[in-house]
């Protein structure tokens, strides 16, 4: 059964809620703006189940609009894990469409697995897997960078995963990135849009849950004016 985009966006909310991640009060964004909500979507990662399903969801989504990434790429910090979640949802899709069993599945048949494993770790087979990758900001930097020996090949079909989209600035810069490495960005996709639907990219861009949430410049805040001091969420250690 496919699910509606009102049922997904309710049990992304229900999750979101359930393990904390969506949070009220005064917060500076990742953006620079202030907002009084705030979706901390790591408390979701750690829990795999989670983690998995909202793949899932997101993968389902992509699919209707066919796209098919051969790497996942997700900005450091909000998007780690993220795009390992994205990448592993799409092999597990693959694997079923073409009813394969993954290696971590070929664990209950012993027999198999040797096997297995030796026709995973042929080149070709390499080659042909999603891979996840961060994309990061080093040395004090505003840009990123994909580093630790990590190439995109020319041409590699990328799509660039982000935790929220407030500005979409984050996930412009990686596809710009991207493209300049001579790889193809082929769609950003978030778990949530938080900006109302005013982040806009060259190619497409799907979310699991669209919310227009107030976000204000530091100096037109009414949550400074109130006296009132802004949380950099991340930066606390409660």
């Amino acid at each position: 059964m496919v699910l509606t985009s009102t049922t997904i966006e309710s049990t992304v909310g229900d999750v979101l809620k359930a393990v904390g991640a969506w949070r009220t009060g005064h917060f500076l964004l990742t953006s620079g703006l202030h907002s009084d909500q705030y979706m901390q979507c790591q408390r979701v990662m750690q829990y795999p189940q989670f983690g998995d399903l909202l793949a899932d969801l997101l993968v389902e989504k992509l699919a209707e609009i066919n796209v098919k990434p051969e790497v996942v790429v997700g900005p450091a910090l909000g998007a780690v894990h993220w795009e390992v979640f994205v990448a592993s949802a799409l092999e597990r899709k693959a694997l079923l469409e073409n009813s394969r069993s993954s290696l971590a599945g070929l664990l209950q048949r012993p027999e198999d697995t040797y096997k297995a494993v030796e026709q995973a770790i042929r080149p070709e087979s390499i080659n042909s897997m999603v891979k996840a990758v961060f994309a990061e900001r080093a040395g004090g930097s505003d840009e990123f960078s994909i580093r630790r020996g990590i190439e995109l090949d020319p041409g590699t079909k990328v799509l660039v995963v982000e935790d929220v989209t407030t500005t979409g600035g984050s996930a412009k810069k990686v596809v710009e990135l991207i493209s300049s490495l001579g790889a193809k960005p082929i769609a950003v996709a978030a778990i949530v849009d938080r900006s109302g639907g005013k982040a806009q990219f060259d190619v497409p861009f799907v979310s699991l849950l669209k919310l227009n949430l107030a976000t204000f410049q530091p100096e037109e805040c009414p949550l400074c004016k109130s006296g009132s001091s802004a949380e950099k969420p991340g930066s606390s250690k409660k």
